[in-house]
């Protein structure tokens, strides 16, 4: 049996996000996962020039830290953790609370699974 949890190949956009923080209706995450909960994404888009995550997931409980450029130009990095949760109609929705390492601020984001990205 396959877990419906498993992020590999997934892509991931936005749909609610605070305003302390970079990534917004644009930013796409394609997102990598291991057998044993090592994950990993690659994102841009909007605010975001270039950006790379990496850390575990758990079940569906994912912890990971972020760094990215931005379209100024300047670099930030931060920590987040997430509880995924399966939608009705199958995608994944991450419910994410983070934290700048690299400046103040903290906030949530919601991010689901985009089909046919």
């Amino acid at each position: 049996m396959s877990d419906p949890l498993h992020l590999d190949g997934k892509v991931f956009g936005a749909v609610g996000h605070d305003h302390d923080g970079d990534v917004g209706a644009e930013t796409r995450f394609s997102y990598h996962e291991e057998g044993d909960g090592v994950i990993w994404a690659r994102y841009e888009g909007g605010a975001v020039r270039l950006g790379h995550l990496t850390g575990r997931r758990t079940g569906s409980q994912l912890d990971f830290r972020y760094a990215h450029i931005d379209s100024s130009g300047d670099t930030a990095a931060g920590h987040c953790r997430a509880r995924l949760e399966i939608l009705d109609d199958g995608r994944l929705r991450s419910h994410e609370s983070w934290a700048w390492d690299s400046r103040d601020g903290t906030g949530t984001s919601t991010v689901e699974e985009v089909r046919n990205a």
